[in-house]
């Protein structure tokens, strides 16, 4: 049996965004319950034996560590239910919240290679010991069990996948083809209980939906999507950016090119909406896009969404 809690479903900045007063965050920092705030991008999943693994790491996760009490210390002075991590990309959004893990604390950190040279480049994740805390490359296309940091593995497999996305901003190189972009930089998740009992798919960045991929996704139990925009120019008419959806690495969900068209006709059992940007108004539980989005058959994750498969 497998357990997924949502730790945070905004993309990077959360909702409300410290500096942004567009109308969904005036009505998030009002109070207004039709716009419930939202932490940064982040999932845990169990696999039924008390010990989690984060899949990403945000920058909020002491915030959504408090907020869900199976993530408390449980059995000394100094412990976590936490005890690994799984990257799937070097966003600030997805690897920040490591610095927050850093007291002394056993936790095994999986990321592709291209993430774990991003880091190492970093002096200052070297707060996290690598001693206590060691970090172990994720291969891709093949089912791989992943384990704490004493070796001691989950009663899940991951299977880790390159999808159509981008560099990481702080990364990008502007005078090489695609800012310089690689395939490791965005990598989808798919986990499987051991047991056979279930599975899902995690993938909180993807650019496009291209045939293998839709392939991979047909008939799926539970997929939980790229949400950032709703248009691909949003933020452009928003004020709020000069970027497209495109542009940063994310399909937009509306459109004939859009992720709820992409979806259509796959048969994926239950489709859930993550890492959604605070300009998009399918975060308001009353607008119309949230309306149109629940028509097709989608969810809109909120912090502290649960599953169990």
């Amino acid at each position: 049996m497998l357990t997924i809690l949502v730790l945070g479903s905004a993309a990077g900045g959360g909702f409300p965004q410290w500096n942004c007063n567009c109308a969904g965050c005036r009505r998030a920092r009002s109070g207004d319950p039709a716009a419930r705030p939202r932490t940064q991008s982040s999932l845990a999943v169990s696999g039924g034996d008390e010990r989690w693994l984060l899949l990403n790491a945000s920058p909020d996760i002491g915030q959504q560590i408090l907020a869900n009490p199976a993530l408390h210390p449980q059995t000394a002075v100094r412990h976590s239910p936490i005890a690994a991590a799984v990257l799937t990309n070097a966003d600030i959004d997805h690897v920040a919240g490591l610095l927050t893990l850093r007291e002394s604390q056993p936790l095994a950190v999986y990321a592709t290679d291209r993430v774990h040279r991003v880091l190492e480049a970093n002096a200052v994740f070297r707060v996290v010991n690598p001693e206590l805390a060691p970090r172990r490359a994720m291969a891709l296309d093949r089912p791989w069990v992943p384990a704490d940091a004493a070796g001691t593995p989950f009663p899940f497999e991951i299977e880790a996948f390159a999808v159509p996305g981008k560099v990481a901003l702080y990364l990008e190189d502007p005078s090489a083809a695609g800012f310089g972009s690689v395939a490791e930089d965005t990598v989808a998740l798919r986990i499987r209980d051991r047991n056979g009992d279930g599975e899902f798919f995690y993938i909180p960045g993807c650019s496009a939906m291209p045939d293998w991929l839709a392939d991979q996704l047909r008939g799926a139990p539970l997929v939980l999507f790229d949400g950032t925009t709703w248009t691909d120019d949003e933020m452009i008419r928003a004020g709020t950016g000069s970027k497209t959806g495109q542009r940063m690495g994310h399909m937009a969900m509306s459109g004939p090119d859009g992720s709820i068209a992409a979806f259509a006709g796959l048969g994926v059992q239950r489709k859930v909406f993550v890492h959604i940007n605070n300009t998009n108004p399918a975060l308001l539980d009353d607008s119309p896009e949230r309306a149109a989005a629940t028509a097709e058959g989608w969810e809109i994750a909120h912090d502290g969404m649960e599953f169990t498969l």
